[in-house]
Parts: C-alpha cells; structure tokens; sequence
C-alpha cells in the first residue's frame, strides 16, 4: 500500500457521520431516534454485486474497498461493516498458514465462501494445563496447531520457573532452529496483517468522509463459543457437558476474564465503544434450558457486565432461533447493549426485551435470496410497524446481514423499504 491517504471530512459530511451516530446512540440508550435506522453487514455478497470472485474479493483489497464502496454510497446505511476486516483477509490468513478456515482458492473453489473445519484443537485431559497456565497451552501447544507460523514453539522451555541464573539458561530454547524458524514466520505474517489494518484503517476513513461511520469493528466471542468451535470441537464439547462438568465450568469463568481483557484491549484500540459477539450454540434447539443456564448463559453474562463496565457495547448476534432464551438473556443493565437477531420472533423478543436493550435485525435469509422485491418491502413494513413504530428501539438489517446469494434487486428493495417506513 502506498502512503496513507488523507481524507477530509466536508461539513455536510460530518453532520451525515453525526445524525446516522446519533440514530444508533439513541437506540442504544432506549431514546426513539429521527428515524429507523438501517445497518449494512455484506461480506461475501459484495463479489456479487461487483462482478468479481469470492476469491478476488479476498484478496485485491484495492477492488474490494471500490465495490464497498459503491454499494455504500448506493445504499446510504446508517452504519456500514468494516469491509476488509470482514472479508479481505485472505493474504493475512494464507501468511499465517491458518488451519481452523478454509477459503475461496485455498480449500475450496474460488466461487465458494468460508468453509470452517470442526476438529479437536485442545484435548479433554489438557484441560488442567490450559487452567493453570493458559498462555503456556497457547504458545506451546494451541497455536502450533491451528497455524503454520506458529509451528516450532513446541520446543520454546516451560517459562513457569524462570527466575534468575535459570532465566540465563531458559533462554536458550529461543535459539533453536524451529523456534527461530517460528518467529520468522510470524513476523512476516505480522507484516501482512499490518498491510490488511493499513487498508482497513483507509477504508474506514474514507467512508467517515462520506458521512459513514462504522457499525462495529472489534468483535469477540462467548467463552462457551470459544471452547465449543475453536479448542473442543462440537463433539468433544458435547461430551464434556457429561464427563467434564466440573473443569469445562472453571475453564468458561476463567476464559469470560481473559476474553474481556483482549477485547476491552482490542476495542480502545479501534476507538469504536461497539463490539461485534456473533453466537453459534445459544439456539433453543442445541441444548436444554438447564444447560444453557448451567454452562452458557453465567460465563457469558460476565462478559457482557465486563465490556459494560469497560465503557463498550456488546452487540451479540444471537444465531438461529433464541425465543426460549429470552427472559434469561433480558438480565442485563438497562440501555447498555444492542442485541441482533437471526430468526428469533422479532415482535416476541421486542415484547421481552424492549425496554433493556436496543434491537437489530432480521429480515429473513430464505426471503431475501428467493423472495420478490415486494415481499422484501412488506417484511421491513411489518418489522418497522410492529416494532419500531411501538416504541422498540430497532436497527434494520438483514437477518445476518445480507446473504451471498441475494439478488441486488432484493437488497436495494430492504433499503428503498427501510426509508420509506423508517418515520
């Protein structure tokens, strides 16, 4: 990337930043806005709506920024997604050597999304070492095995101990080939990473001198997600509601601590207090009640009350369909979160919700990749009806955002709708 380009923000400008702002702030905090507000998560929809591969929209960051772009200023949301963060990652995850993904050119045709690889990253008699000493499990054994660069650590000394003469002598492990054959890696990688932010950093500034400003762009995970997808496995999590209750609970306590700490770290950072939480195994259909108040809900709700308390809005995304959980999920503070959903009932969760958090969502995915313009316009209508116009403190999107398959006819029907009823 060349030097880091200067926008300026016009006064018109900044008064459209201010005003679309504004619109989510007061929904936030359970004000009624001007206006419904409308957002804009696309990820891989965008390759269609330009004219390039799933691929391309990876890995050209130049074309992915034009064609975000184009369809912000085309769609005017109040808060559009951070682009390449999203979907331009391809580089940074091929110099990582990333084993948890595979994507378009790398797994899977060009033409083909993000495909996620379900294994066992952490076994079930490794919950001891991850407890007592979780940066020593990442370093030694977590990261060699679900990244190539990180593949050598495995032979860096046991750094608990350390101390003194024994720190001159532990030190040596640094030397060894692998290990310094790891952080070459890593640097390098590092070094794309910096490149994939610089161009985040430029698209995010050049959308705020349209009058656009973010959506979100940190985002975390719930400490059960975290263990469930990406140290367990599905099968292995399952399991371990049954044969290891005890250390499964102590390790989510523990992990809603270290969660909250990278994330406020990684929020104050972006200078953007919202924070992105999609959730893959809160669904009424994946466990019972008891288990989802059991294992689930505490660990995730100290989260939650750390980011709140850290000056952040959490923004969950609660996946497929949550109506079981909402008078469980309703124990929160005030005017303090915005929580999306999927599928759940909009009209029930503004019913139980509605005077605790801010909602976002959910035009239906099956209706607005198969569905006509016109029964696109009547499901924003009976959203913005039913909800925003009782008093719920609703931002419009696209169930999870806009979905790949969605004819551009279709989304340009939600926005059209989404002015047209938003007062």
């Amino acid at each position: 990337m060349t030097a880091p380009q200067t926008y300026v923000q016009t006064p018109q400008a900044k008064a459209a930043y201010d005003a679309r702002w504004q619109r989510i702030m007061d929904c936030v905090n359970l004000k009624q806005p001007d206006r419904m507000p409308v957002a804009m998560l696309a990820t891989f929809w965008l390759a269609r709506y330009g004219g390039i591969s799933y691929r391309q929209l990876m890995y050209d960051y130049e074309k992915t920024k034009e064609i975000s772009e184009r369809a912000i200023l085309e769609f005017q949301p109040d808060a559009p997604s951070p682009t390449v963060l999203a979907v331009a990652t391809g580089p940074s995850l091929e110099a990582i050597g990333f084993k948890q993904l595979q994507w378009p050119g790398h797994g899977v045709r060009d033409d083909q999304p993000y495909q996620y690889l379900d294994r066992e990253y952490m076994k079930a008699e490794e919950y001891d070492e991850f407890l007592f000493d979780p940066t020593g499990f990442y370093l030694r054994k977590y990261l060699p095995r679900v990244a190539e660069a990180f593949e050598g650590l495995e032979e860096l000394h046991y750094l608990p101990g350390l101390h003194y003469f024994r720190l001159v002598a532990g030190i040596r492990s640094f030397g060894k080939p692998r290990v310094r054959q790891a952080f070459e890696k890593i640097f390098k990688a590092a070094e794309e990473v910096d490149r994939m932010v610089a161009h985040h950093a430029d698209f995010t500034q050049r959308m705020a001198a349209h009058g656009f400003p973010m959506s979100y762009i940190t985002t975390t995970v719930s400490p059960y997600d975290m263990l469930a997808d990406y140290f367990r496995g599905a099968t292995g999590m399952m399991k371990d509601l049954y044969r290891n209750k005890d250390k499964l609970l102590q390790l989510l306590d523990k992990a809603a601590v270290f969660l909250v700490q990278q994330t406020l770290w990684s929020a104050k950072s972006a200078g953007h207090p919202i924070v992105f939480i999609p959730i893959h195994w809160a669904p009424d259909a994946f466990m019972s009640g008891k288990q989802f108040e059991t294992f689930w809900w505490p660990s995730f709700r100290k989260l939650l009350m750390g980011l709140i308390e850290g000056g952040i809005i959490p923004m969950p995304l609660w996946e497929a369909d949550c109506t079981k959980r909402l008078e469980v999920i309703r124990d929160i503070p005030p005017g303090k979160c915005i929580y999306w959903f999927e599928r759940t009932d909009m009209v029930r969760a503004f019913e139980v919700l509605g005077d605790v958090v801010a909602l976002r969502g959910n035009i239906s995915p099956s209706l607005l990749t198969t569905g006509t313009p016109e029964q696109v316009d009547a499901a924003v209508r009976h959203l913005a009806e039913n909800v925003f116009h009782k008093g719920g403190k609703l931002i419009l999107d696209g169930a999870f955002g806009i979905p790949d398959e969605t004819p551009v006819e279709n989304v340009r029907a939600m926005f059209t709708a989404a002015r047209k009823y938003a007062s």
